[in-house]
């Protein structure tokens, strides 16, 4: 029988809920503090005398940074717990937000932007790892993608304290709002559970010396498995699909909101702060939001390989089409398309490779496989920066339409998961 996200939250345990609600407002707020530099970006340009390379290029050492982060989180959330793992990413992130506005040279804020990455990535593989085991496998598709998504409502509000803040301040009020999520630890800390699995498997190797010593071993052992059969096609695929996506994804966004507000003789559309903002809250409220809650149901229909086909190459299809777009309701009709499916697919990321990957390496294999696929893909901001400079921001959008196109071909390659218990 169909559920709805309400029916959803009925089913659950108010543990399961407690899990969700943690690791959707963790990626929230991870959101909000990353993408608050987008939508600044043409006020630290001036202020800082950047070229659109060098902005790219910050933001490329920021991703750069988010796929060491993912990798060493996932490290830290085997050993330690996914809880405090998320915790303390969330106050990485938060604390770098709050440093960037103190910025007063390009190196400053390059600085606090990577130790910012670094808790970026750290989020998601912990917030996703924890919801998976701990949701039942009938739901896990469901309430994954309901934490994807709030990366959506994240960005929204992002561009609403930008578009408000900017109105009576500057750029480094901005970034101070983004001390804020530090606050959430306190509740997480307090009311969220940690993983049954992994509290399971800690016990097993707190047991006695000799017990830590064989746990240690087979963790580093088993965590190699995933680059030998019957692992290693799934491990590059899945790498390799996000790295695409990736690409295509912050290329496109990280220079939408300059795009859309850059003067049109310097190949913007020319919107001003307030039309910005409403074009931004909409892609994001009407676009990613049910485009990352709606593949966990269509997953669960059509199956995870086929949703990525899907939503990769309707993505591949729409990108030209926007970027090509000149009056203003072709392009807020065609950008909440385009960002329906050039986000939804990020859902089964976290879907499908918690149901790859055993528990024993679940975080860290969920770590290098999005994460390590940011690292590969943190060019992507310089090198559509780098290309718009040249040819015009709409021509390098061409490029992101590759990508997605390159990401639904990888999809074909993996595996089937759906019903697929945890193990």
């Amino acid at each position: 029988m169909a559920i709805g996200p309400i029916q959803l939250l009925r089913q659950a345990t108010p543990g399961q809920r407690r899990t969700l609600l943690a690791a959707a407002l963790g990626w929230m707020l991870d959101s909000f503090d990353a993408m608050l530099y987008a939508l600044v970006l043409t006020h630290v340009m001036r202020d800082l005398g950047m070229s659109k390379a060098t902005s790219g290029l910050l933001y490329t050492l920021t991703l750069l940074a988010s796929g060491i982060g993912g990798v060493a989180f996932g490290f830290l959330a085997d050993r330690i717990g996914r809880k405090r793992a998320l915790m303390l990413s969330i106050l990485t992130y938060s604390i770098c937000s709050f440093a960037s506005g103190l910025s007063t040279s390009v190196l400053m804020l390059a600085v606090f932007r990577f130790v910012l990455g670094l808790g970026m990535g750290g989020e998601w593989n912990t917030g996703a790892t924890l919801v998976a085991e701990t949701w039942p496998d009938e739901l896990r598709a469901k309430a994954i993608a309901m934490v994807q998504s709030s990366w959506a409502i994240g960005y929204a509000l992002a561009a609403l304290v930008a578009g408000i803040v900017l109105q009576y301040s500057n750029w480094r009020v901005v970034f101070f709002v983004g001390i804020l999520p530090a606050v959430v630890t306190l509740w997480i800390q307090n009311r969220v559970p940690e993983s049954a699995m992994w509290q399971e498997q800690h016990r097993l190797a707190a047991d006695s010396q000799r017990v830590a010593q064989a746990q240690h071993r087979y963790d580093h052992n088993s965590f190699l498995r995933i680059f030998h059969p019957p692992y290693l096609k799934s491990t590059i695929a899945l790498l390799l699909l996000n790295f695409f996506g990736m690409f295509g994804w912050w290329g496109l966004f990280t220079w939408f909101p300059a795009y859309l507000s850059l003067p049109i003789a310097q190949g913007g559309r020319g919107f001003d702060v307030k039309d910005t903002t409403i074009l931004l809250v909409v892609f994001n409220l009407f676009g990613m939001f049910p485009g990352y809650a709606s593949f966990g149901w269509v997953a669960d229909h059509l199956g995870r390989r086929r949703s990525f086909m899907l939503y990769t190459f309707a993505a591949a299809l729409l990108v030209p089409l926007y970027a090509m777009a000149r009056s203003t309701t072709a392009l807020l009709l065609l950008g909440t398309v385009v960002a329906f499916f050039g986000t939804g697919f990020f859902s089964g990321s976290g879907i499908i490779g918690s149901e790859i990957f055993p528990t024993s390496v679940r975080a860290r294999a969920l770590g290098f496989t999005y994460n390590g696929a940011r690292t590969l893909s943190s060019l992507a901001p310089y090198v559509i920066g780098r290309v718009g400079q040249v040819k015009g921001l709409n021509w390098a959008f061409y490029l992101c339409a590759a990508a997605f196109l390159l990401a639904s071909v990888m999809a074909t390659q993996l595996p089937e998961t759906k019903g697929k218990q945890l193990t």
